[in-house]
């Protein structure tokens, strides 16, 4: 265990608070137009952590074949459990929708642990990164829609709108990058899966 996986792991520790400060807000004593503030909060830490396990990994040389694993595990967590707490309350998005970043996950997570328990590892590609990156760009987004529709300076309708375009666009990339990904690898996948 390095210095860096710990900071992982507070990405993994902390993210469960997101559905519980949305979802229970009233519960948790926090007016509404306050709620979106603790979101963002809950985001910026989780943004922070993933920024600061990478550097920390890189200065103190301690890349490690489980923060390979760790970090990506850790960026889907985040990711999907704040894409499933927008299927509810007043942002809505469809469930369908994170059933797109779900199955993407699930399909690459299996080849990278097929392939490495036959000894071959895959290359990450620069498209998983900008996917990664999109994603917590439209949290982040929909969040600060939030902020706007507790002021009552749009309508939910509006919100709603928003929020499904902008997942909808990172749902796409997130089906292109999983294309990218099996197509730069598919000599390595052929190896393993074709006698």
């Amino acid at each position: 265990m390095y210095i860096a996986h710990y900071f992982t792991f507070l990405r993994i520790l902390i993210i469960p608070f997101f559905p519980l400060v949305y979802l229970e807000y009233e519960k948790l004593g926090i007016g509404p137009t306050k709620m979106p503030y603790v979101l963002l909060g809950i985001l910026f830490i989780c943004a922070l952590s993933d920024l600061v396990d990478g550097f920390i990994a890189r200065k103190r040389n301690e890349v490690s074949d489980l923060g390979k694993i760790l970090d990506p595990m850790a960026d889907s967590i985040t990711n999907i459990i704040v894409f499933f707490t927008f299927t509810q309350g007043w942002v809505s998005i469809p469930l369908l929708l994170v059933f797109v970043f779900i199955y993407r996950e699930f399909i690459i997570s299996t080849l990278r642990t097929v392939c490495a328990l036959k000894g071959c590892a895959l290359a990450a590609r620069k498209s998983g990164k900008i996917k990664t990156i999109l994603q917590i760009g439209v949290n982040f987004f929909i969040v600060f829609a939030l902020v706007v529709f507790t002021q009552g300076l749009v309508s939910i309708e509006d919100l709603r709108l928003w929020s499904f375009y902008a997942v909808a666009i990172a749902a796409f990339y997130s089906v292109f990058s999983a294309i990218d990904y099996l197509y730069s690898n598919r000599i390595y996948l052929k190896k393993v899966f074709v006698p």
